[in-house]
């Protein structure tokens, strides 16, 4: 076929992602300028969680088709914004490192008891010219109570989207 036509977006998890990300908690209270690159952070930080949890938890492996629409979906957003073909693919380039960075180092712990890395906060969100010093610590906490929240939910729930988390 010439032509693939895909619907957009219709994996469920990506668009609980998405929702989470764009929660103004992020933009009040702490000032995150909402912008395309921060919500992909957002959306980094809390997937790897959820990965994280896939490891320790459920000791399986992610749905790889669910994962690869997760991704999929990023670059057709980006393509949506405008961005060529060169532009999209080093755009992702560069998402899949900073991807990979976080989802390695986000859990302190080697095991199941979540320990949130903080410094990837100023990493990624200080390049953003956002300030964390004061809000460092609220962050974290908001990210240890989301890794609580989802450990306690079924993994088929997971990759449905079905993450009710009200921080």
């Amino acid at each position: 076929m010439i032509f693939n036509f895909k619907k957009k977006h219709t994996n469920s998890l990506y668009n609980r992602l998405l929702e989470i990300s764009r929660n103004i908690f992020f933009y009040k209270r702490f000032k995150f300028k909402d912008t395309f690159d921060t919500r992909l952070l957002l959306i980094f930080f809390h997937f790897s969680i959820i990965l994280n949890i896939f490891k320790f938890k459920h000791k399986k492996t992610f749905d790889q088709n669910a994962y690869d629409e997760i991704f999929n979906n990023i670059e057709y957003d980006l393509r949506e914004q405008g961005l060529g073909d060169v532009n999209v693919n080093k755009k992702m380039k560069i998402f899949n490192r900073y991807f990979y960075d976080i989802l390695l180092k986000i859990n302190l712990s080697d095991d199941e008891k979540f320990e949130f890395n903080f410094e990837l906060l100023q990493k990624y969100f200080k390049s953003l010219n956002h300030e964390l010093n004061e809000n460092s610590q609220q962050i974290g906490v908001y990210f240890n109570n989301f890794y609580k929240f989802c450990f306690e939910l079924d993994p088929e729930s997971i990759i449905k989207g079905d993450i009710n988390f009200n921080n």
